[in-house]
């Protein structure tokens, strides 16, 4: 098994995660990170983001107002379209998921030495800059 393998099966054994507590199928919660990152988009702009077509993205939509994380809405200026956004109970949702996983990694961290931590903030790095390159 890889090391990095290895990490994210150490991060995912918390059950206490909010995350595993959720029960969002993975589609959902792909559906809540965008909209947590982009704030309000059409149906259209949003099933492009995810490769999907509308009428497959309405049923996925449906499920998360039923759990009051999203919210349509008319857009102002047209009021043909519906946006998407999340809620106040899909922010405070999606901000417990992200908070947990940067815990966890925190106390990971905070077990290793100056050395250590270096070694990782040059690894980052090299990370950041090949991403950039391609």
């Amino acid at each position: 098994m890889s090391a990095q393998q290895q990490l994210q099966d150490l991060i995912a054994e918390d059950r206490e995660d909010p995350l595993f507590s959720s029960h969002l199928t993975l589609s959902q919660l792909k559906i809540l990170m965008l909209l947590a990152r982009h704030g309000s988009v059409s149906g259209s702009e949003l099933a492009g983001m995810l490769g999907i077509g509308a009428a497959a993205l309405t049923g996925m939509i449906d499920r998360l107002v039923v759990q009051d994380l999203v919210a349509r809405t008319e857009d102002p200026h047209d009021r043909r379209v519906r946006r998407i956004a999340l809620t106040r109970t899909g922010r405070d949702l999606i901000g417990s998921i992200l908070n947990a996983g940067q815990a966890r990694m925190r106390t990971l961290l905070s077990r290793l030495s100056a050395d250590e931590l270096d070694l990782i903030a040059q690894a980052t790095r090299l990370i950041l800059k090949a991403a950039d390159e391609s």
